[in-house]
């Protein structure tokens, strides 16, 4: 009897030892688990992959979830975004100048190869974003701004470095289950202000070399519309000019005097100019009443 109940009592203990270092985890939807082996010759190699569900973790097991739903994660230098640490690129240009940048990212997760992501980083999703997706990211920064100078960096070519780095991630990880959708820039590039300074002294001075240049285009403009209107009315009066002959005089003479026929009452000045030819007449005035 004593034996039977020290036999049971043995079993609750060890029932009870192994629940309190079992648990039972879940998979949620949007997740893909791993289930790792920790103890053994393959601990940490032998992994089974789980779908949505729960499922019980024994002592010689971990669970790493990976989102299958897309992930956005910056790394910025403010403690307010990402990490609380600095997590911004620092990459050099063509000349060797330091630029820095908050940069971020978006991306998801192959559920196929959840697996193959598994195998190549042995780490969870968190490890993974924080420094392997970001050395990608910065060494693709550094490679492409390299082939830049910073002047073009910091103005019409940085459209142009972010995609040729966005290309290049992508081409990187998406072999291992990693698809990027996006990568950009939050906020400005930062350089050293005498750089900056001196960056934006020159594009106020190519700025002010364009107005310049556009006043005088806009003068030439006006000037050349004033010299062909000027050409114009000069041609105009050549032409009117040569349009009056002696036979027009003549007949402009002609309909004046009619009209002033046919205006005249019949009465003639009492005092006439010496020397005074009367219209339609004839007659000189000798300059008496």
């Amino acid at each position: 009897m004593k034996k039977s109940m020290k036999t049971a009592s043995l079993c609750v203990a060890l029932i009870m030892f192994a629940v309190a270092f079992t648990s039972c985890s879940k998979v949620p939807a949007g997740n893909v688990g791993v289930k790792v082996y920790l103890l053994g010759k393959d601990k940490g190699v032998d992994h089974e992959v789980l779908g949505v569900g729960r499922y019980h973790i024994g002592v010689n097991e971990e669970l790493y979830l990976f989102p299958t739903f897309q992930q956005n994660y910056v790394w910025t230098r403010s403690r307010d975004e990402g990490s609380k640490n600095d997590e911004s690129l620092t990459f050099q240009t063509a000349e060797g100048l330091s630029c820095n940048a908050d940069v971020g990212i978006s991306y998801h997760l192959d559920p196929e190869k959840i697996s193959v992501i598994f195998q190549k980083y042995r780490k969870g999703i968190e490890e993974i974003t924080d420094i392997y997706m970001r050395n990608h990211v910065r060494d693709a920064f550094n490679s492409i701004a390299a082939q830049y100078m910073v002047e073009k960096v910091y103005g019409v070519g940085k459209r142009d470095l972010l995609s040729k780095v966005e290309k290049d991630v992508k081409t990187e990880l998406a072999p291992q289950g990693i698809v990027v959708d996006k990568i950009y820039l939050i906020g400005s590039i930062r350089l050293p202000d005498t750089v900056v300074a001196r960056l934006n002294a020159k594009i106020e001075a190519t700025q002010k070399a364009e107005q310049v240049e556009n006043e005088l285009r806009e003068a030439k403009a006006k000037a050349a519309k004033q010299i062909a209107i000027a050409k114009g009315e000069a041609e105009a009066n050549r032409l009117r000019k040569a349009s009056i002959t002696q036979s027009m005089i003549d007949y402009e003479r002609m309909l004046n005097e009619r009209e002033a026929i046919a205006k005249w009452d019949g009465k003639l000045p009492s005092t006439i100019p010496p020397n005074t030819t009367i219209p339609f007449i004839g007659i000189k005035g000798s300059g008496t009443k």
